[in-house]
C-alpha cells in the first residue's frame, strides 16, 4: 500500500486531495470511493484482493481522512468532490473502472454519465438513481447526534461498531483496521473522527426530500454491478429492480443494511469476477 496526494483548484483556492494505492503502477486503475463520513482505507481489503491484477486508488474524499478539509461548509456538496474526482482521473490519465459506495457510487454514477468519461465499468455499492427522504433523515440525524470526541482509541472503535453495525457481520479485526483509520489525535489527547464536522452543514439546512436521478442513470451506458444490502433503506428493492431491468448486473447482500463493507468473500468475488470479466 502507497500514500499519495495531488491539488486541486476550487472555488478559489488549491486544496490537497490524499489517495491509498496497491498494485503495479502499469496494471489497469480501479478507482474506488467511499461513502459520506468514511475514507479511502475502507476498502484495504477490496484493493488487496484486487491488486495482484489490478492498480486501485482509492481517494480520501475533501474533508476526510489526509485530504484537506474546504474553508466553507457549502463547499461539501457533489458538485465539489467531482472537481476533486475529475482531477484524480486526469492524474491517473487512463481509463478506469469505477467503484463506490453510497456517495461515492453517487459521484460514479454522474462521472459515467458524462460526455467523454474514462469510466468503462461501474460497481455501485448500495446506492442507485432513487434516494428515499426517509434514509437521508436518518443520516442527517446521525450525524448531528455524532459525538465530537471521545476519551480514547477504544471509545471511538465502540462508536463505530454501534454506527456502523449496519456494514455487516464484521471480525474484530475489521472493526480495529476501521478505528485505527477513523481517527484523528486532538491536542488534549482525546481522538476525534477523521473528518471535518462541517459535512453535516449542508446536509442539515434543508428538510431532506426524495432524490431522483433517473435522468442521470438513463445516461449511463457502462457495465454495471450494483450491490444491496439486504436490510438496505437508502437502494430500495424496487430500485435494485428497475436497475435491473435497464440491464445492470446486481448482488443482494445477506446480513447487512446500508452499506455492505466490501469485506467478505462474497462481495469481493463479485467485484473481482466484474472487472475481470
Amino acid at each position: 500500500m502507497r500514500t499519495r496526494d495531488t491539488s486541486y483548484l476550487l472555488n478559489g483556492a488549491f486544496y490537497r486531495l490524499a489517495w491509498w494505492e496497491w498494485g503495479d503502477e502499469a496494471a489497469p486503475p480501479v478507482v474506488c470511493v467511499h461513502g459520506l463520513t468514511r475514507n479511502g482505507s475502507d476498502f484495504a481489503a477490496l484493493a488487496e484482493a484486487l491488486s495482484a491484477d489490478f492498480r486501485v486508488v482509492a481517494p480520501d474524499l475533501p474533508g476526510r481522512g489526509r485530504s484537506d478539509w474546504l474553508d466553507q461548509p457549502a463547499l461539501y456538496a457533489i458538485p465539489s468532490y467531482l472537481t476533486a474526482l475529475s482531477h484524480l482521473l486526469s492524474v491517473i490519465g487512463r481509463p478506469v473502472s469505477w467503484v463506490g459506495t453510497s456517495l461515492g457510487g453517487l459521484c460514479g454514477m454522474m462521472v459515467a454519465a458524462s460526455h467523454g468519461a474514462p469510466v468503462e465499468k461501474l460497481v455501485l455499492n448500495d446506492i442507485g438513481p432513487f434516494i428515499p427522504a426517509s434514509a437521508l433523515a436518518r443520516i442527517r440525524d446521525y450525524l448531528a447526534e455524532a459525538p465530537q470526541d471521545f476519551a480514547d482509541r477504544a471509545g471511538l472503535e465502540a462508536h463505530l461498531r454501534r454506527v456502523h453495525a449496519p456494514f455487516g457481520p464484521l471480525g474484530d479485526a475489521d472493526w480495529q483496521r476501521m478505528a485505527d483509520n477513523s481517527g484523528r489525535m486532538l491536542p488534549s489527547g482525546r481522538v476525534a473522527l477523521h473528518y471535518d464536522p462541517a459535512i453535516a452543514v449542508p446536509i442539515a439546512a434543508a428538510e431532506p426530500q426524495d432524490v431522483d436521478l433517473w435522468p442521470v442513470w438513463a445516461r449511463n451506458s457502462v457495465p454495471t454491478l450494483v450491490l444491496r444490502g439486504e436490510f438496505s433503506d437508502l437502494l430500495e428493492p424496487a430500485t435494485l429492480a428497475r436497475m435491473a431491468e435497464s440491464g445492470a448486473e446486481t448482488l443482494t447482500v445477506p446480513g447487512c443494511g446500508h452499506a455492505p463493507a466490501l469485506t467478505d468473500a462474497l462481495t469481493i468475488g463479485a467485484i473481482r469476477a466484474f472487472l475481470q470479466g
